[in-house]
């Protein structure tokens, strides 16, 4: 590395086949031209006989510019090697064009042609010649191509130029044009009009600059185009963005791609959308969020109009996705923002099934009202039957709601809610529901050891409480929890039971009193 020197040559042809394809803005990808390996120590004119071999352009008519990067981040041919600057070492060189030292000398080779196409010597350049580059816009085929470029003088107008203009791009010779220069497009596009009456230097415009000229519009012409001038047109693809859409039901599978702007509100992505799939009404549109490190939908959708813009649902941290995931509602999200959709899993108090209910309630409900429209979606084993909310996450039981808790802040994201009876049937005693000051309501639920990892408990099952009375041993307890669970003899006769304490088994005798293990204000 430290021997060789790449050099990348970029030329016309690269800058015709990349524009309107490849880029749209600057001049040239230079990871797509041609690429040399060169020994440093080789002198730069030993290195133009092998372009010559290599283009088949003799020494003498090639002209190599530097590039430079322009504090707006533009990167433009700056200005032509010297003849002291080719005598001297490829390594050399490189150290004149970069002061970053990058391991890379980029060049743009100027040859120019007679009417033959045989190649002419370059022509003479002083400080009032300026090189500018051209690009021409079709707004009827919304295309954009290079098509050429031309030495102007620093006190010439546009309008000097305007019939070889007309010849680059096929026009007839009184066509009339309209001249904008590209000068930026990050962080935003800037494309400005050129008045033809002023000079090239009262327009600010020097070696390396891009022009981009179309056909004047013309007001009576009758042909509707999205993109009438060069500066819509390269807004439009600077913010362009293909989003791929997919199903919150299903986040792994493309359902369709969009073609959208960076720019569109929110209103007009969801109305895409709603369009798309034949939706009458767009705000049954809801949209979540990809996240770039998971690869999977962001935990909560996005509001109704709560981003201003298409780039601001894609952003996440310092990375740009093209993913959104969409959910058609049954009620307008602005209606149902108004309302907390909770995922209860209701367990019956003699069937093993169990099923999943979404329960929609206005926010400031409580966990009262949970259950009263729960009653009204399921079967109860009586009438009489009482229901209460569970939080359970990891096979435990950590709370029991409150029925005044409100349901706002309730999270069933990563913890389950759960709602099961609570009655006299089911050898469920009414001391669970009432225990009395010398009863215990423990928790009770299924383990196992994994031998892969250091025998590290792992929970499994659904947890439920138990009353135990003061002095009951665990046989009797024994008794009660095979008759719940309804386990036969042989299989129960397996089961092992630990009091666990710090995620450790402390396993129990048939004769131990259980309610021993457990502090009185447990």
């Amino acid at each position: 590395a430290h021997l060789y020197t790449i050099i990348k040559i970029a030329r016309d042809e690269d800058l015709k086949e990349q524009t309107g394809k490849d880029i749209y803005f600057d001049l040239v990808d230079h990871e797509k031209v041609r690429s040399f390996r060169i020994q440093k120590q080789l002198p730069f004119s030993t290195f133009k006989e092998e372009v010559a071999k290599e283009y088949g352009i003799p020494v003498q008519f090639q002209r190599f510019w530097l590039w430079a990067k322009r504090q707006n981040h533009t990167y433009r041919p700056n200005r032509p090697l010297n003849p002291h600057e080719e005598m001297q070492s490829v390594g050399q060189l490189r150290e004149i064009s970069n002061k970053a030292q990058n391991a890379e000398l980029k060049l743009f080779l100027e040859v120019e042609f007679g009417l033959d196409l045989q190649p002419l010597p370059p022509p003479e350049k002083s400080k009032e010649d300026i090189l500018l580059f051209f690009k021409l816009y079709n707004p009827e085929k919304e295309v954009l191509c290079f098509v050429g470029r031309l030495f102007v003088k620093a006190l010439g107008k546009p309008s000097d130029i305007l019939r070889k203009l007309t010849e680059m791009a096929g026009f007839t010779p009184d066509e009339e044009i309209e001249l904008y220069e590209e000068i930026k497009f990050e962080p935003n596009v800037m494309c400005e009009h050129i008045d033809k009456k002023l000079t090239f230097r009262a327009s600010q415009l020097e070696d390396g600059d891009i022009v981009c000229f179309q056909k004047s519009p013309k007001a009576d012409s009758g042909t509707q185009v999205r993109y009438p001038d060069i500066p819509s047109f390269l807004e439009y693809v600077h913010n362009r963005q293909v989003v791929h859409f997919r199903s919150l039901e299903k986040p792994k599978d493309d359902e369709f791609c969009l073609e959208l702007s960076k720019l569109h509100t929110y209103d007009d992505v969801v109305e895409r959308v709603a369009r798309q799939l034949g939706l009458d009404d767009p705000a049954k549109i809801r949209l979540t969020s990809h996240n770039c490190y998971s690869q999977q939908p962001k935990p909560q959708p996005i509001r109704y109009q709560g981003v201003e813009h298409l780039l601001d649902m894609l952003v996440h941290y310092n990375q740009t996705s093209d993913i959104l995931y969409y959910e058609v509602l049954d009620i307008p999200l602005p209606e149902l923002q108004f309302l907390k959709t909770l995922k209860v899993a209701f367990h019956h108090a003699t069937k093993e099934e169990v099923v999943i209910h979404s329960i929609r309630l206005p926010k400031n409900s409580t966990i009262a009202d949970v259950i009263i429209d729960l009653k009204t979606k399921v079967d109860l084993s009586s009438p009489t039957a009482e229901l209460r909310v569970l939080e359970v996450f990891y096979h435990k039981i950590y709370k029991i709601f409150p029925l005044h808790e409100k349901i706002e802040n309730i999270n069933d994201q990563y913890w389950t809610l759960r709602a099961e009876e609570v009655c006299k049937t089911n050898d469920v005693p009414e001391e669970e529901k009432n225990p009395s000051q010398h009863d215990r309501l423990i928790h009770v639920y299924h383990f196992t050891k994994d031998p892969l990892q250091n025998q590290q408990i792992q929970n499994f099952g659904d947890p439920f409480f138990l009353a135990i009375c003061e002095g009951e041993t665990l046989a009797e307890v024994k008794g009660r929890i095979q008759r719940k669970l309804q386990v036969p003899d042989e299989e129960f006769s397996k089961w092992k039971f630990a009091f666990i304490s710090m995620n450790r088994p402390d396993y129990l005798q048939d004769s131990d009193v259980v309610s021993a293990r457990f502090q009185v204000n447990c």
